[in-house]
């Protein structure tokens, strides 16, 4: 089972919707059974909350459930999952540093808008948090067009 995991700050925004999104592209190419999805936060702020409630709404206005409850990431998880993708450059260093300290971590750590292929000027997705409903929108074409380049790499990477 290849293990994918999305890190953003509280885990209630970004890296649930992407995890949602990334979730729902998975089973639409009949993948469930050799992909599994989780999402954390590099904080603990938020444990055990669901997503933003405007996360969830942009969501489920696609048929995509976002029924996620925060957790921090934790040091086993980069011996665990094989991906880890960070929404912000702050978060990416954060990650970085806690796999510096286990010297036999598997997990390959990238910057999620590395897979984005529309031109940007940032590597990071922008945090929707204090913002409107446009603001969640926007992230979610972020995230849905990262997420199918990502599944893309994956599926060529491990012939699925």
């Amino acid at each position: 089972m290849i293990k994918v995991l999305f890190v953003c700050i509280g885990n209630i925004c970004r890296s649930p919707m992407a995890e949602a999104i990334f979730k729902f592209q998975v089973e639409q190419a009949g993948l469930g059974d050799h992909i599994f999805v989780d999402s954390a936060g590099t904080t603990n702020y938020h444990e055990g909350e669901k997503a933003h409630a405007t996360t969830r709404k942009v969501c489920e206005q696609r048929g995509i459930n976002a029924g996620h409850l925060s957790r921090p990431i934790r040091p086993r998880d980069l011996f665990e999952f094989h991906y880890v993708l960070n929404m912000e450059r702050s978060v990416h260093e954060t990650v970085l540093q806690l796999s510096q300290s286990r010297s036999k971590a598997i997990s390959k750590i990238e910057l999620m808008r590395d897979h984005d292929p529309l031109p940007h000027s940032t590597d990071e997705v922008p945090d929707p948090y204090l913002y409107n409903e446009a603001a969640f929108e926007d992230v979610f074409q972020i995230l849905d067009r990262s997420c199918a380049e990502l599944l893309k790499k994956i599926r060529s990477e491990h012939k699925i």
